[in-house]
């Protein structure tokens, strides 16, 4: 993947971050839950009646909202270079990830964060530590 920068829009950016920080402190305000996407989606596997449907909203959401940007702009063509096993393996080491960091990078990236929650610092300190040295070893390693 590499970054167009003569197109590169970083208000777009920024305005985008802006509404992911806002829709998370609505999230934790109005509903008292965490918008981490592990953990919602992880509470539709065992739904309780009041919870399901908030959850499946949520979701929805994730799922429409590019759907309708699609419609009102272009959008760039994604090119996937990786075979389908290698993605299937790494989604499911991200599955098991989330379980034992007790949330994904939006849960305590975002939401952890922005809370001061001390465990949130360290699980995305690790994130971006093992992120730096996963591409340091992939590009100038393994190259």
């Amino acid at each position: 993947m590499t970054i167009d920068w003569t197109h590169f829009t970083p208000w777009s950016a920024a305005i985008g971050g802006a509404l992911v920080g806002l829709g998370a402190a609505m999230m934790v305000l109005l509903n008292g839950r965490i918008a981490g996407v592990s953990g919602v989606l992880g509470g539709l596997l065992r739904p309780t009646r009041e919870d399901a449907p908030w959850r499946i909203a949520f979701v929805a959401g994730l799922v429409l909202a590019p759907a309708a940007y699609l419609v009102a702009a272009h959008l760039p063509e994604i090119v996937v270079a990786t075979p389908y096993p290698v993605l299937i393996l790494a989604g499911f080491l991200v599955g098991i990830g989330t379980r034992y960091g007790s949330g994904c990078t939006s849960g305590h990236g975002i939401c952890g964060i922005s809370r001061l929650s001390p465990r949130a610092l360290v699980a995305t300190a690790c994130f971006m530590a093992t992120g730096f040295a996963t591409v340091y070893a992939v590009r100038h390693l393994l190259a």
